[in-house]
């Protein structure tokens, strides 16, 4: 029962359902490397709905957290095979990265 309920939260309509997500997947995947300061600004969302979303992401296994002190950047996992094919369906979807 665990197992299932742990599968159907990885499903993609989950990861995709969220506009916002879809926004900070969108950013990441042209950028590469932002600090949440960074993503906020080109998202316009508030802090605390981008943290939420990251973190969602970053269990998704298509984005890595990077400390630096107190400085958190935030990076597109390109290596990772799901998010490269994710970055590939929005470069052709968008036009172009």
């Amino acid at each position: 029962m665990i197992a299932k309920n742990i599968e159907e939260n990885y499903k993609i309509e989950n990861l995709l359902g969220s506009k916002a997500r879809v926004k900070i997947l969108k950013l990441l995947a042209k950028n590469e490397e932002l600090s949440i300061s960074q993503i906020i600004r080109g998202t316009n969302l508030n802090h605390s709905s981008v943290k939420y979303h990251l973190t969602c992401l970053k269990s998704y296994n298509l984005v890595q957290e990077k400390v630096f002190g107190r400085i958190k950047i935030y990076r597109y996992k390109f290596e990772n095979i799901r998010a490269k094919s994710l970055g590939k369906f929005i470069e052709i979807w968008e036009g172009g990265l």
